[in-house]
């Protein structure tokens, strides 16, 4: 059976060596010269318990079982993987009774090790933390997803099948016995396909002919960067109590796989699908993007927070204030620019960001509407589930 695949991101690659596992001919297609390019490549590297989400949903159970996974992917391929731990911190005691539905959420979940700590016990986690409390997630991870990615697309070519870069879906249409794609100059006949195309997902709808209930509106998330020695002063993961009605979980302090510790990300809307800064205005995506009648519901309902995430854009100290909160010693000079990423989220016509994962079946053609954060940790999981919905017959 020869499928295709749209996205050349870690969670097409894993969705293609998964299909070529069981024997499928493979071809993934991907518009840049590169694998991880868009939101694979420019995430924090965090790989996520599993604390937040909502138990029996398809990301607590997906992430779940996508963390096993990938510890064991890592430890198999000798890849970084770095149990750093997470504290989640109630910066006052207001905010101490959402820290408690986060630790009973995450036990039911089956997240290993949570403790939740007082003020004294999350400065023994992180001694320049500061906080009325904390809920401590030791097996919290970080890792390199585009160094996960890459592997991924050595397995798919050495269980027998491609991966085609630089290969952009211009026309995709369904037979009656297969699925016909027109990628860069090749004309391709598959017997299914399945996309996982990320910022280009409405688009690689349109051409299936699916445009569907939602759509996705692009956020850009900037970072800092701690310089110098004060990378030492955050030893693995720092995060706020998230606020239950946005998906984003607030400006954190990360440290990466690398060495370097981030502060961030916002959340603002990008004026382009690849919109990695403001200069980045593609006037064709901002139609699109404007021209959903959710992304303008979205903006009246939240418009109050969306004027804080832009200020928090373009204010010099907007960073630095939102780190020092949890770890007071930051000072000016302790920050520095660092590169951002934009998150495909999808929000419905009525203006409703979709949290949980979201795949459609298309005839033959699977489509991956939604896959946000944490879609990367969970990336192997994600995979065995969409294989599961491919139409072989």
């Amino acid at each position: 059976m020869k499928i295709g695949v749209i996205g050349a991101g870690i969670l097409g690659l894993a969705v293609a060596r998964e299909l070529a596992s069981s024997g499928a001919e493979v071809t993934v297609l991907d518009k840049e010269s590169r694998v991880a390019a868009h939101q694979t490549g420019h995430n924090s590297g965090v790989v996520h318990a599993g604390i937040y989400y909502a138990p029996g949903s398809l990301k607590a159970r997906l992430c779940r079982d996508g963390v096993a996974m990938l510890r064991e992917y890592c430890a198999e391929h000798r890849l970084p993987y770095d149990e750093v731990g997470k504290l989640v911190v109630a910066s006052t005691r207001a905010e101490l009774p959402a820290l408690r539905r986060i630790a009973e959420r995450a036990r039911e979940n089956g997240v290993p090790g949570i403790a939740e700590l007082d003020a004294l016990g999350l400065r023994e986690v992180e001694p320049f933390a500061v906080g009325a409390g904390a809920v401590h997630s030791p097996t919290t991870a970080i890792t390199d997803f585009a160094a996960v990615a890459r592997r991924l697309a050595e397995d798919v070519v050495a269980m027998g099948g491609a991966v085609r870069l630089s290969h952009p879906v211009r026309a995709l249409s369904e037979t009656a016995s297969g699925v016909v794609m027109v990628a860069g100059r090749s004309r391709l006949r598959f017997d299914a396909v399945v996309s996982c195309a990320g910022l280009g997902t409405d688009r690689v709808a349109a051409l299936a002919g699916a445009p569907g209930d939602v759509r996705i509106v692009p956020f850009r998330g900037e970072y800092r960067r701690l310089r110098g020695a004060a990378r030492g002063l955050v030893r693995g993961l720092i995060y706020p109590v998230p606020d239950p009605r946005y998906p984003f979980l607030g400006v954190h302090l990360t440290r990466r796989i690398d060495g370097e510790v981030l502060v961030g990300p916002n959340a603002v809307m990008a004026l382009a699908f690849e919109g990695y800064r403001w200069r980045d205005l593609s006037p064709g995506d901002l139609r699109e993007i404007l021209g959903w009648p959710g992304t303008w519901r979205l903006a009246g309902r939240n418009w109050r927070t969306g004027l804080r995430e832009v200020y928090g854009s373009v204010a010099p100290d907007a960073f630095l204030t939102a780190a020092r909160r949890y770890v007071p010693i930051l000072g000016p000079a302790d920050l520095e620019p660092a590169e951002g990423g934009v998150r495909a989220q999808a929000v419905g016509r009525d203006g409703r960001l979709l949290d949980d994962f979201a795949i459609d079946v298309h005839g033959r053609i699977v489509l991956v509407r939604n896959a946000p954060s944490p879609a990367a940790t969970a990336s192997l999981a994600i995979a065995r589930h969409v294989v599961l919905t491919v139409p072989l017959g």
